[in-house]
């Protein structure tokens, strides 16, 4: 049986408004980073590229990045340096970049996020079911399945839509 994704709030890097990961990633095929270092956005680039490359201009597509920092003072260091990330990081991907200090302790295990240093991905349907979840360094058939997968839910959710 497939896993929700959680609901996960955090501010926009773009608008600063608090935005809930329900709210955005309801009804859109969703390829959800957890970063919380840079080794960790290192990781998450690994697998993700060549799947944006691919499909980041489908309508039915977005990809969601959380700087997940739970730590108060590290949270606080980040939200000081909040305009040199947005230089980082595309216009066009800013509304589904969301900064979060919030506390997923209670997710981590069934996520399988057990480890906060490394990056975490997570292909969502658009029920927010897990599809698809890696971490780490990316191996490329990790890569290759990631970007088969989408593929394969943005089909049938071009095909739901189907009059």
């Amino acid at each position: 049986k497939a896993l929700h994704f959680p609901d996960i709030s955090g501010s926009r890097i773009d608008t600063r408004v608090q935005t809930h990961t329900t709210d955005i990633c309801q009804g859109r095929v969703s390829v959800i980073t957890m970063l919380s270092t840079r080794m960790s956005e290192v990781h998450a680039k690994g697998f993700v590229s060549p799947t944006n490359a691919r499909y980041l201009s489908n309508p039915l597509y977005q990809y969601v990045q959380i700087n997940l920092q739970e730590n108060l003072l590290k949270s606080w260091l980040v939200s000081l340096f909040l305009s040199s990330i947005a230089k980082t990081v595309p216009k066009e991907l800013h509304p589904t970049y969301l900064v979060s200090n919030q506390s997923v302790e209670y997710i981590r295990e069934p996520l399988g996020m057990t480890n906060k240093h490394i990056g975490y991905v997570y292909l969502v349907d658009e029920n927010l079911k897990v599809r698809w979840a890696g971490c780490a360094d990316a191996k490329a058939e990790e890569t290759q399945a990631l970007e088969t997968c989408t593929g394969v839910l943005l089909k049938r959710l071009e095909q739901k839509r189907k009059p």
